[in-house]
């Protein structure tokens, strides 16, 4: 369990290509421990479990899955991935809960800057768009952000320069694909409903 307030990224230094599957190395300045191996890391808001760790370079394996539902499966030598460790008990929740269960990607259709504030406009998948609950808590790239306004085919967020700085989302350019966790609470109200 993650809560979406990102205060690291790391480097994507290397990637080996399989069939069907996928290993990632990131180069990061958050210290890792050899006992975390098997750990969960949110990266770009993707729960990943930590295979190898030198130094301050760690490895995953991503599955199929992982890669037919996340930004993983375009991801490039050199992008920045947002980082966050799991929670641990007693420690200050700022954000939301986010699971790190990418559920879709999505795709910037459009970015306007005002004063200091960027907003993004993304385009869902219409199944998807159930989801969507205006000043609801939405993760994307794994960054715990508020949809200020629903909007045909999709969503728009505002995003303040000091989460501009911390994150990836500084470096996002009309038409790149992200990873998008809904609402946990959501989810389950909708299936309850069914």
């Amino acid at each position: 369990m993650f809560n979406g307030i990102i205060y690291n990224t790391g480097s994507i230094l290397k990637i080996s290509k399989n069939k069907g599957s996928s290993d990632i190395t990131l180069k990061t300045d958050i210290s890792f421990k050899k006992s975390e191996i098997g750990s969960s890391l949110c990266c770009n808001g993707t729960c990943l479990t930590i295979t190898k760790i030198k130094k301050n370079y760690i490895s995953f394996y991503l599955s199929n899955e992982t890669l037919n539902r996340t930004n993983f499966k375009y991801i490039k030598f050199g992008d920045i991935i947002n980082i966050e460790k799991s929670l641990i008990y007693g420690n200050k929740i700022s954000g939301h809960y986010v699971q790190g269960h990418t559920d879709t990607i999505g795709i910037i259709s459009n970015i306007k800057i005002i004063d200091k504030t960027w907003i993004f406009e993304f385009m869902i998948k219409k199944s998807y768009q159930k989801f969507l609950v205006e000043k609801g808590s939405i993760a994307i790239n794994g960054v715990s952000l508020t949809i200020s306004k629903l909007i045909k085919d999709g969503f728009q967020i505002n995003v303040i320069p000091h989460t501009l700085k911390l994150t990836n989302l500084i470096r996002l350019k009309k038409n790149n694909i992200v990873n998008i966790e809904f609402d946990i609470f959501s989810k389950y109200l909708l299936n309850i409903k069914k």
